[in-house]
Protein backbone atom coordinates (compact mmCIF):
# COMPACT_ATOMS: atom_id res chain seq x y z
CA UNK A 1 0.00 0.00 0.00
CA UNK A 2 3.04 2.08 1.00
CA UNK A 3 4.22 1.95 -2.91
CA UNK A 4 0.97 2.73 -4.54
CA UNK A 5 0.82 6.00 -1.83
CA UNK A 6 4.00 6.83 -3.41
CA UNK A 7 4.06 6.34 -6.94
CA UNK A 8 0.76 8.10 -6.60
CA UNK A 9 2.35 11.05 -5.34
CA UNK A 10 4.91 11.17 -8.01
CA UNK A 11 2.21 11.25 -10.36
CA UNK A 12 0.68 14.24 -8.73
CA UNK A 13 3.48 16.36 -7.93
CA UNK A 14 3.79 18.64 -10.40
CA UNK A 15 6.87 18.35 -12.34
CA UNK A 16 8.90 20.85 -15.25
CA UNK A 17 6.20 19.15 -17.91
CA UNK A 18 3.38 19.70 -16.44
CA UNK A 19 4.12 22.65 -14.86
CA UNK A 20 4.32 23.62 -18.56
CA UNK A 21 1.26 21.83 -20.00
CA UNK A 22 -0.82 24.10 -22.36
CA UNK A 23 -4.52 24.25 -22.03
CA UNK A 24 -5.02 22.40 -25.11
CA UNK A 25 -3.27 19.73 -23.40
CA UNK A 26 -4.99 19.96 -19.97
CA UNK A 27 -8.42 19.49 -22.31
CA UNK A 28 -7.17 16.82 -23.79
CA UNK A 29 -6.40 15.26 -20.72
CA UNK A 30 -10.02 14.79 -19.72
CA UNK A 31 -10.94 12.39 -22.16
CA UNK A 32 -14.18 12.35 -23.80
CA UNK A 33 -15.98 13.66 -20.65
CA UNK A 34 -13.69 16.71 -20.70
CA UNK A 35 -14.87 17.35 -24.06
CA UNK A 36 -18.45 17.11 -23.08
CA UNK A 37 -18.20 19.63 -20.10
CA UNK A 38 -16.13 22.41 -22.42
CA UNK A 39 -19.05 21.84 -24.62
CA UNK A 40 -21.68 22.52 -22.23
CA UNK A 41 -19.15 25.67 -20.86
CA UNK A 42 -19.63 26.77 -24.63
CA UNK A 43 -23.45 26.77 -24.15
CA UNK A 44 -23.42 28.08 -20.93
CA UNK A 45 -21.52 31.41 -22.39
CA UNK A 46 -24.11 31.29 -25.20
CA UNK A 47 -26.93 31.17 -23.10
CA UNK A 48 -25.39 34.07 -20.75
CA UNK A 49 -24.69 36.30 -23.87
CA UNK A 50 -28.73 35.81 -24.48
CA UNK A 51 -29.87 36.40 -21.18
CA UNK A 52 -27.82 39.71 -20.68
CA UNK A 53 -29.70 40.98 -23.87
CA UNK A 54 -33.16 38.82 -23.58
CA UNK A 55 -33.02 40.05 -19.58
CA UNK A 56 -33.06 43.48 -18.94
CA UNK A 57 -35.36 46.78 -19.32
CA UNK A 58 -35.12 48.61 -22.52
CA UNK A 59 -35.97 44.83 -23.98
CA UNK A 60 -39.01 44.16 -21.38
CA UNK A 61 -39.93 47.08 -21.40
CA UNK A 62 -38.90 49.76 -23.74
CA UNK A 63 -39.27 53.03 -23.23
CA UNK A 64 -41.13 54.03 -26.50
CA UNK A 65 -43.77 51.15 -26.07
CA UNK A 66 -44.08 52.69 -22.17
CA UNK A 67 -44.69 56.12 -23.75
CA UNK A 68 -47.12 55.08 -26.61
CA UNK A 69 -49.41 52.68 -24.13
CA UNK A 70 -49.92 55.87 -21.77
CA UNK A 71 -50.46 58.11 -24.77
CA UNK A 72 -53.07 55.71 -25.72
CA UNK A 73 -54.53 54.84 -22.22
CA UNK A 74 -54.77 58.82 -21.05
CA UNK A 75 -56.98 59.25 -24.28
CA UNK A 76 -59.20 56.64 -23.50
CA UNK A 77 -57.85 54.68 -26.78
CA UNK A 78 -58.34 50.64 -25.09
CA UNK A 79 -59.04 49.33 -28.51
CA UNK A 80 -56.21 51.49 -30.05
CA UNK A 81 -53.63 50.23 -27.27
CA UNK A 82 -54.65 46.63 -27.54
CA UNK A 83 -54.38 46.11 -31.25
CA UNK A 84 -51.02 48.09 -30.36
CA UNK A 85 -50.26 45.33 -27.89
CA UNK A 86 -51.39 42.71 -29.97
CA UNK A 87 -48.92 43.63 -32.90
CA UNK A 88 -46.12 41.31 -33.47
CA UNK A 89 -43.39 44.10 -33.82
CA UNK A 90 -44.10 45.94 -30.17
CA UNK A 91 -43.85 41.80 -28.67
CA UNK A 92 -42.73 42.33 -25.09
CA UNK A 93 -43.47 41.16 -21.56
CA UNK A 94 -45.24 44.86 -20.77
CA UNK A 95 -47.45 44.41 -24.13
CA UNK A 96 -48.08 41.03 -23.25
CA UNK A 97 -49.28 41.76 -19.52
CA UNK A 98 -51.08 44.79 -21.07
CA UNK A 99 -52.79 42.97 -23.82
CA UNK A 100 -53.91 40.02 -22.06
CA UNK A 101 -55.59 42.63 -19.32
CA UNK A 102 -56.83 44.68 -21.61
CA UNK A 103 -58.37 42.13 -23.84
CA UNK A 104 -60.28 40.58 -20.76
CA UNK A 105 -61.40 43.91 -19.70
CA UNK A 106 -63.16 44.23 -22.92
CA UNK A 107 -64.93 40.71 -23.15
CA UNK A 108 -65.74 40.77 -19.12
CA UNK A 109 -68.98 43.01 -17.76
CA UNK A 110 -67.01 43.30 -14.58
CA UNK A 111 -64.99 46.05 -16.16
CA UNK A 112 -61.76 47.64 -14.31
CA UNK A 113 -62.58 44.32 -11.42
CA UNK A 114 -61.65 41.91 -13.75
CA UNK A 115 -58.33 44.27 -15.50
CA UNK A 116 -56.72 44.37 -12.48
CA UNK A 117 -57.02 40.21 -11.83
CA UNK A 118 -56.42 39.97 -15.69
CA UNK A 119 -52.78 42.24 -15.32
CA UNK A 120 -52.02 40.40 -11.75
CA UNK A 121 -51.96 37.04 -14.06
CA UNK A 122 -50.49 37.49 -16.96
CA UNK A 123 -47.90 39.20 -14.85
CA UNK A 124 -46.99 35.80 -13.12
CA UNK A 125 -47.30 34.10 -16.10
CA UNK A 126 -45.02 35.99 -17.87
CA UNK A 127 -42.10 35.82 -15.05
CA UNK A 128 -42.72 32.59 -14.58
CA UNK A 129 -41.71 32.40 -18.28
CA UNK A 130 -38.58 34.26 -18.08
CA UNK A 131 -37.37 31.86 -15.09
CA UNK A 132 -38.12 28.99 -17.17
CA UNK A 133 -35.82 30.72 -19.78
CA UNK A 134 -32.81 30.32 -17.44
CA UNK A 135 -33.54 26.71 -16.67
CA UNK A 136 -30.87 25.11 -19.11
CA UNK A 137 -28.25 27.18 -17.25
CA UNK A 138 -29.41 25.98 -14.27
CA UNK A 139 -29.25 22.42 -15.77
CA UNK A 140 -26.06 23.12 -16.81
CA UNK A 141 -24.79 23.95 -13.90
CA UNK A 142 -26.36 20.81 -12.20
CA UNK A 143 -24.54 18.66 -14.89
CA UNK A 144 -20.92 19.88 -14.92
CA UNK A 145 -20.46 18.67 -11.12
CA UNK A 146 -21.56 15.19 -11.70
CA UNK A 147 -19.80 14.88 -14.98
CA UNK A 148 -16.60 15.86 -13.42
CA UNK A 149 -17.10 13.36 -11.07
CA UNK A 150 -17.60 11.02 -13.61
CA UNK A 151 -14.51 11.30 -14.80
CA UNK A 152 -12.64 11.25 -11.32
CA UNK A 153 -14.44 7.58 -10.43
CA UNK A 154 -13.83 6.73 -14.54
CA UNK A 155 -10.29 7.78 -13.90
CA UNK A 156 -9.54 6.39 -10.33
CA UNK A 157 -11.15 3.05 -11.41
CA UNK A 158 -8.75 2.84 -14.70
CA UNK A 159 -5.62 3.69 -12.31
CA UNK A 160 -6.72 0.81 -10.16
CA UNK A 161 -7.68 -1.31 -13.26
CA UNK A 162 -3.52 -0.46 -14.10
CA UNK A 163 -2.30 -1.47 -10.81
CA UNK A 164 -3.94 -4.56 -11.35
CA UNK A 165 -2.54 -5.61 -14.50
CA UNK A 166 0.65 -4.61 -13.67
CA UNK A 167 0.48 -6.95 -10.27
CA UNK A 168 0.64 -4.15 -7.96
CA UNK A 169 4.02 -2.69 -9.45
CA UNK A 170 2.47 0.15 -11.67
CA UNK A 171 5.37 2.81 -12.87
CA UNK A 172 4.07 6.38 -12.77
CA UNK A 173 3.75 6.73 -16.19
CA UNK A 174 1.21 4.21 -16.61
CA UNK A 175 -0.91 6.02 -13.58
CA UNK A 176 -0.61 9.40 -15.28
CA UNK A 177 -3.15 9.31 -17.68
CA UNK A 178 -5.84 7.72 -15.68
CA UNK A 179 -5.22 10.03 -12.48
CA UNK A 180 -4.88 13.25 -14.92
CA UNK A 181 -8.16 12.23 -15.67
CA UNK A 182 -9.64 11.81 -12.78
CA UNK A 183 -8.04 15.38 -11.82
CA UNK A 184 -8.58 17.26 -14.52
CA UNK A 185 -12.47 16.64 -15.20
CA UNK A 186 -13.12 18.03 -11.62
CA UNK A 187 -11.15 20.87 -12.11
CA UNK A 188 -13.13 21.15 -15.70
CA UNK A 189 -16.87 20.36 -13.76
CA UNK A 190 -16.30 22.68 -11.01
CA UNK A 191 -14.98 25.60 -13.19
CA UNK A 192 -18.07 25.21 -15.20
CA UNK A 193 -20.48 24.97 -12.65
CA UNK A 194 -19.49 27.57 -9.68
CA UNK A 195 -20.06 31.02 -12.51
CA UNK A 196 -23.28 28.78 -14.19
CA UNK A 197 -24.22 28.79 -10.85
CA UNK A 198 -24.03 32.34 -10.06
CA UNK A 199 -25.14 33.27 -13.51
CA UNK A 200 -28.57 31.62 -12.84
CA UNK A 201 -28.88 33.48 -9.29
CA UNK A 202 -27.98 36.91 -10.82
CA UNK A 203 -30.38 36.48 -13.76
CA UNK A 204 -33.30 35.31 -11.56
CA UNK A 205 -32.33 38.40 -9.12
CA UNK A 206 -32.44 40.84 -12.44
CA UNK A 207 -36.04 39.27 -13.52
CA UNK A 208 -37.32 40.19 -10.05
CA UNK A 209 -36.03 43.59 -10.13
CA UNK A 210 -37.45 44.29 -13.78
CA UNK A 211 -40.67 42.76 -12.65
CA UNK A 212 -41.09 45.18 -9.77
CA UNK A 213 -40.12 48.23 -11.63
CA UNK A 214 -42.86 46.34 -14.47
CA UNK A 215 -45.39 46.12 -11.97
CA UNK A 216 -45.41 50.07 -11.13
CA UNK A 217 -45.93 50.77 -15.11
CA UNK A 218 -48.66 48.00 -15.06
CA UNK A 219 -50.32 50.08 -12.49
CA UNK A 220 -49.82 54.00 -13.78
CA UNK A 221 -51.37 52.40 -16.94
CA UNK A 222 -54.67 50.46 -15.45
CA UNK A 223 -54.98 54.05 -13.52
CA UNK A 224 -55.90 55.59 -16.86
CA UNK A 225 -58.37 52.86 -17.15
CA UNK A 226 -60.31 52.77 -14.15
CA UNK A 227 -60.75 56.45 -13.97
CA UNK A 228 -62.65 56.10 -17.28
CA UNK A 229 -60.56 59.55 -18.70
CA UNK A 230 -56.42 60.09 -19.45
CA UNK A 231 -56.31 63.42 -18.09
CA UNK A 232 -56.90 63.14 -14.70
CA UNK A 233 -54.81 59.65 -13.79
CA UNK A 234 -53.34 59.08 -10.73
CA UNK A 235 -49.83 59.54 -12.93
CA UNK A 236 -50.52 62.92 -13.41
CA UNK A 237 -47.91 64.61 -14.97
CA UNK A 238 -45.62 61.54 -14.28
CA UNK A 239 -46.73 59.83 -16.84
CA UNK A 240 -46.42 55.97 -16.42
CA UNK A 241 -42.47 56.00 -16.59
CA UNK A 242 -40.08 53.72 -14.30
CA UNK A 243 -40.27 54.09 -11.07
CA UNK A 244 -36.86 54.80 -9.18
CA UNK A 245 -36.73 51.71 -7.31
CA UNK A 246 -39.15 48.30 -6.85
CA UNK A 247 -42.40 48.24 -5.75
CA UNK A 248 -43.90 45.03 -6.12
CA UNK A 249 -42.92 41.62 -6.00
CA UNK A 250 -42.22 39.47 -9.13
CA UNK A 251 -45.48 38.27 -8.83
CA UNK A 252 -47.41 41.25 -8.32
CA UNK A 253 -47.24 42.87 -11.62
CA UNK A 254 -50.40 44.45 -11.98
CA UNK A 255 -51.71 43.72 -8.70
Amino acid sequence: MGSHLLIVAEVLTPGEEARGMSLIEFIAAGGAIGMVILLLSIVALALGVMHLFQIRSSALAPDEIVEQLDKMLRAGGVDSALEFCNDPGNGCFLCHVVGSGLSRYKRSPFGALELKGALEESGRDQVARLYRSTDAMALVAGVAPMLGLLGTVVGINGAFSTMSAAQGFATPDQLAGDISLALVTTIMGLTLAIPTMAAVAFFRNRIDAIASDIGTIVDDLALHIEQGSGGNGAGGSGSARRSPGPVRGAGGVGA
